[in-house]
């Protein structure tokens, strides 16, 4: 064994667990010399190494700079082989090639604020975490906010202005909300669309209270276009009004949103 598989596996459980980047580094193959043997693993994160070794040396330096690179980029290709030179390439004295392998494993990049963590939120969030996600949940009652399960991807904020937390969330933020209701739902709302350009803005409600919100935010002085920029009801048209069906639903419609987008580079499935 050319590496510490129990020590590997527990750096990988523990970045994964706490939604790290990073790269499974492995030396595939060698022709000539190289510092290390076939199958030697590393594990890369923006810092560098951070468990085991692919040989040490030039070899291993480019293996990291090739790694962080990649990380810094949200998406991309899943795993990627490289062969390498070693002379014209990585700029050693010695001649062959190495063949590694780099697995990357990147952080969430889908970013989901909902509003509000009554009924329907309680369905919503955990499943959202199932995805690829970070989900922050906001809502002014402890004991609901309590109520969720801590999760890695999961940041539970109880404030007393909910609109208060916008300006820490990123500029690619989905927003779903659905509070205590309209009291609540609004001025939330109308902080969104007076702030930023969000990929998705959703109000939990009826046609009625979309009306309502409508009429409402042409009084706060919103602009029309960003009025009708806003999804209510939301959900895809499936299912019944219990909270679970609901959940579905917008989740449904949050993943259809996010891949007309293109927030993710990868291959939606055929029918």
């Amino acid at each position: 064994m050319s590496y510490d598989i129990a020590e590997h596996l527990r750096v990988a459980a523990d970045l994964l667990e706490h939604d790290e980047s990073f790269a499974t580094v492995t030396l595939l193959s060698i022709r000539g010399s190289a510092p290390q043997i076939a199958g030697a693993k590393a594990i890369v994160t923006d810092q560098g190494i951070v468990a085991g070794t692919v040989g040490g040396g030039k070899i291993e330096n480019a293996a990291i700079e090739y790694a962080k690179k990649a990380l810094s980029k949200c998406d991309g290709p899943a795993t990627v082989v490289e062969t390498w030179n070693l002379q014209t390439q990585i700029g050693m004295t010695c001649g062959g090639e190495v063949t590694l392998s780099f697995e990357f494993h990147r952080r969430a990049a889908w970013p989901i604020a909902v509003f509000g963590a009554g009924h329907t939120a309680q369905e919503l969030v955990p499943l959202l975490l199932k995805l690829n996600c970070q989900v922050t949940c906001i809502d002014s009652r402890n004991d609901w906010i309590g109520k969720f399960h801590d999760h890695p991807r999961l940041c539970k904020r109880c404030v007393s202005e909910p609109k208060s937390v916008l300006p820490e969330l990123a500029s690619n933020t989905f927003f779903v909300l659905m509070s205590k209701g309209h009291a609540t739902d609004l001025p939330v709302l109308a902080e969104i669309l007076r702030s930023r350009t969000a990929p998705y803005v959703g109000v939990i409600g009826s046609a009625q209270k979309a009306s309502v919100l409508r009429r409402d935010l042409k009084q706060l002085g919103i602009d029309a276009a960003r009025i009708d920029s806003f999804h209510c009801p939301i959900g895809l048209p499936l299912g019944n009004n219990t909270p679970a069906e609901i959940a579905i639903s917008v989740a449904a419609q949050l993943i259809q949103v996010r891949d007309k987008l293109g927030v993710f580079d990868h291959r939606s499935k055929s029918f």
